[in-house]
């Protein structure tokens, strides 16, 4: 990645509910845990900041700075924001392990062209609306996009962004649905399969035979 003049916000304070294994940040896969690996792709960035449970113990050994998140991740995004001092942001889910330097790239040149950038990936599955837990109306895939992280910005206009939100009471899953609130275009790069969330329990395997063809 070499010397970058960019923040790196990482939202790790979720208590990872839907799996069931505690805070997700320190759930170990392949010999790391999740926040480890997380930042692996981000060596070189000149800024890397951290938002942990509350009361939690910042781990030792990781160049990163550690804050305490908030009650939700658009909160713990916010508290990072403002201690970002750089002018460009990438913003990633701690929850998305395996991730590659060469996404990362793509990512960083669309956000110094466009200002805003996000990778996603086709939908390779039929998409259906249930009706009353039937099979209902067929979505167009081909229309359609999964979003990822890392999420890039620039810091000023995703300040923006979540100060709107604050004020008009808006809540999203990702930053890139608050810089859109705005009217700003966001743009769209090539995800990669491999950077999949880690969501549920059956999702570990596949993240463990990954870890270890990453460590390979």
């Amino acid at each position: 990645m070499g010397k970058v003049e960019v923040s790196v916000l990482i939202p790790a304070a979720g208590q990872g509910e839907r799996l069931g294994l505690g805070p997700k940040a320190f759930l170990r896969v392949g010999g790391r845990t999740l926040l480890e690996w997380a930042l692996l792709p981000f060596q070189g960035a000149s800024e890397v900041l951290v938002a942990l449970p509350p009361g939690a113990e910042p781990p030792r050994g990781l160049r990163a700075t550690f804050l305490e998140g908030g009650r939700s991740r658009q909160e713990s995004v916010a508290r990072l924001l403002e201690a970002a001092s750089l002018p460009m942001v990438l913003v990633h889910d701690v929850a998305r392990p395996f991730v590659s330097r060469k996404l990362v790239e793509r990512v960083l040149e669309a956000t110094r062209r466009e200002g805003a950038a996000v990778p996603v990936l086709p939908v390779p599955d039929t998409l259906v609306r249930p009706e009353e837990a039937r099979y209902g109306e067929v979505l167009p895939r081909e229309a359609l996009r999964l979003v990822q992280t890392p999420q890039g910005f620039f810091t000023a206009l995703l300040r923006e962004a979540h100060a709107y939100a604050r004020k008009r009471g808006l809540t999203a899953t990702d930053d890139a649905q608050l810089v859109r609130a705005l009217g700003y275009p966001v743009a769209l790069v090539e995800g990669e399969r491999t950077a999949f969330k880690i969501t549920y329990q059956e999702d570990l395997p596949l993240a463990e035979a990954l870890a270890r063809v990453w460590n390979a």
